[in-house]
């Protein structure tokens, strides 16, 4: 019986992986890898439905929550993990549950991604509510864990995407929005870390990335909520707030200390040539929004 998964079928140009030298190896798995984006840019259309979505159960007090198991559990650990220190949110409003817990983040738990009970027992931790969005993350389209949890779901009334390299799986028949760029075999039947997982960032980026911008973290192209909790990040803000005001770096530090290290005020700060205590009154007046607290658009987004 044929795999009805592609990606547990076998890639015919990496029959003879084993035997190849190390510069063929990597040609070949270059020459593979260069399908992920055009399988990513067929499946935008979807992509942007589930930001809409994000965005809207968000702009009502909903939160984002992955669920995943093993390398596709991971993969979402890492973008939930990214969106606090990058966009100055709350830990709470972007989570990820994986099968196993805090131990599966960096081993193999047995038997855990079979697990649909432990799916629902995680999301009643998670006080999950129907204001909120699950995304299930999984390569397959059949992790038992995902599916629980998806399930779960759609019982309480919450938003469902998922995300997968199968088209094929019952998570395109669970899931009220399907995220399924297919790669193809890997040069390693069955190692979805690799094209599989190329995909799966790539679309965890595009979520939480426009979501959050939507959202109004951030000014033009530049992060404008992020924590600054090194050198490297107080000098990135200093750059950031000279390139949105063109200001001097001198101002720029100067305003960034009369903020209280909040980027957003001291950018008001900056091109309205106010104090940080006026910066303040706006954004509290524009309620968040930066675009309308610098008097540069009607409103209808950069509240943060």
């Amino acid at each position: 019986m044929k795999e009805f998964r592609l990606t547990e079928r076998r890639n015919p140009a990496s029959r003879n992986f084993d035997r190849m030298s190390s510069l063929d190896m990597i040609r070949l798995m270059n020459h593979e890898d260069r399908k992920v984006a055009n399988a990513v840019a067929r499946e935008v259309p979807a992509i942007v439905r589930a930001v809409d979505e994000i965005v809207k159960r968000m702009h009502s007090g909903g939160r984002m929550i992955y669920v995943g198991a093993g390398s596709s559990g991971r993969l979402a650990i890492l973008d939930a993990a990214e969106c606090p220190p990058t966009f100055g949110v709350s830990r709470k409003q972007v989570q990820a549950l994986i099968a196993g817990g805090r131990r599966a983040i960096t081993h193999a738990v047995e038997g855990a991604e079979d697990s649909v009970k432990n799916a629902v027992r995680d999301l009643r931790r998670a006080k999950l509510s129907k204001k909120d969005v699950v995304v299930g993350v999984a390569a397959s389209a059949t992790t038992p864990y995902v599916l629980g949890a998806i399930r779960t779901a759609k019982r309480i009334g919450a938003m469902t995407i998922g995300v997968a390299a199968n088209r094929a799986g019952e998570l395109r028949k669970l899931a009220r929005i399907f995220i399924a760029p297919e790669v193809g075999p890997e040069v390693l039947t069955g190692s979805t870390r690799l094209k599989a997982g190329t995909a799966q960032k790539m679309v965890l980026n595009m979520l939480s990335t426009a979501a959050m911008v939507q959202m109004g973290h951030a000014y033009e192209n530049l992060l404008i909520d992020m924590e600054m909790t090194n050198q490297k990040l107080e000098g990135r803000a200093v750059r950031i707030l000279q390139e949105a005001s063109g200001r001097r770096a001198s101002s720029a530090e100067h305003a960034l200390r009369g903020s209280g290290h909040k980027m957003r005020i001291g950018l008001v700060m900056l091109k309205r040539g106010i104090s940080a205590d006026e910066a303040r009154r706006l954004l509290r007046k524009s309620k968040g929004n930066l675009r309308l607290a610098l008097g540069e658009t009607d409103g209808s987004r950069g509240e943060g």
